[in-house]
């Protein structure tokens, strides 16, 4: 049965009489529905995917979604003449959403009956139902970040980048080269706190201690000057990521504290963590510091440890772990560099702070390449 406590991450649309009047093999010319435009553009802007599953033909239905200017809403649009259940069941696939998050709409009793009986966790509604929808609570996320306002966008932007690696016959680094990628790394603000909580508890497999850290933490982090909540976000010639990764890090006299770094799975095939490390390397390098980091083995982040691990951080005991208040976590162990000098990024750009400057006065941070 579905659970209309979760919130839906993705709405299908059937085309004939649900989003527009009419059926357009028969009549030809085929309007919108008053108000779904508006619909659409509302939840496109609440971080929610929109598809479609619709028996129709697909050059014609698609020519007409462009015509009346809606058609760039809709990612993995499926339209043809297999059953709605299963082309539910592939754009949840392809989009790896669990069922629960998936909604349909369709004007025709016996296709909900369809797509209830073989995919019972999906949400159903009919055509009648479509006005409301934007007031009930599972088409209402609790927040919406700047990266959910633009969720559509990355996407499309990470299918457009699926598609030329999969028509690249070089190298990976070749191609990773080829994307133009640009990684950002800035002092986060308010406005991005929301992300940053996000990020410290949904990733996983790339997250150095797997510590949720609230916005309200995050906040007070924020006004502390000892402390530097760093958000990282990247772009290509495709389109952007997002926001990818959030390093927390005490920048002391003689010794950082790097508290948590987490990326994004997402962008574990470009060598995000392993850039981050090494440019935070560098600035403490230049800081003349030593680098400490926090780490704890979870079920999912042997890749983080390894990443640790490459970029020379070690278990070995340092005086200056004495220095460092106990920590509270348990299983939290405390690895250690002696940071040296690193050289850019090969692969891509980078545009990060001089954190070695007055710490507080973070209107003097110089971007650098």
């Amino acid at each position: 049965m579905a659970d209309t406590t979760v919130t839906v991450k993705c709405l299908v649309w059937d085309l004939d009489n649900t989003l527009w009047q009419g059926t357009l093999l028969e009549d030809g010319e085929v309007r919108l529905y008053p108000g779904v435009r508006e619909l659409i553009q509302l939840l496109d802007s609440r971080g929610i995917l929109q598809s479609i599953a619709s028996k129709n033909d697909h050059d014609h239905a698609w020519a007409k979604l462009e015509e009346l200017g809606v058609a760039e809403y809709f990612v993995l649009p499926h339209i043809g003449w297999s059953p709605k259940s299963g082309s539910i069941r592939s754009i949840a696939e392809e989009l790896r959403f669990a069922h629960g998050t998936m909604a349909f709409v369709d004007d025709q009793a016996a296709e909900q009956a369809e797509v209830a009986f073989h995919l019972p966790a999906v949400r159903c509604y009919s055509a009648d139902e479509v006005a409301g929808l934007a007031e009930l609570p599972e088409f209402n996320p609790e927040t919406v970040t700047q990266d959910a306002r633009r969720r559509r966008e990355m996407y499309q932007a990470g299918f457009r980048r699926e598609a030329a690696q999969a028509d690249f016959t070089g190298p990976d680094e070749e191609f990773i080269r080829s994307l133009d990628l640009e990684m950002r790394i800035e002092h986060a603000t308010v406005e991005h706190l929301d992300r940053v909580e996000e990020l410290t508890l949904r990733t996983s497999q790339m997250n150095a201690t797997g510590v949720h850290y609230s916005r309200e933490t995050l906040a007070g982090l924020l006004d502390d000057h000892r402390n530097r909540v760093l958000v990282t976000s990247m772009s290509d010639r495709f389109g952007p990521h997002g926001a990818v990764g959030v390093v927390l890090v005490e920048t002391g006299a003689d010794v950082w504290h790097l508290k948590l770094l987490a990326t994004s799975c997402r962008v574990v095939s470009f060598g995000a963590g392993s850039v981050i490390l090494r440019w935070l390397t560098d600035q403490a390098a230049q800081a003349g510091a030593h680098l400490v980091a926090d780490f704890r083995r979870t079920e999912r982040n042997r890749m983080m440890e390894i990443a640790y691990r490459f970029s020379g951080f070690t278990g070995e005991t340092c005086p200056c772990l004495a220095s460092l208040p106990a920590d509270d976590v348990s299983g939290l162990q405390r690895l250690h560099l002696v940071p040296v000098p690193q050289a850019p990024p090969t692969t891509m750009n980078l545009i990060a702070p001089n954190l070695t400057s007055v710490p507080g006065n973070r209107l003097s941070d110089v971007l650098r390449p």
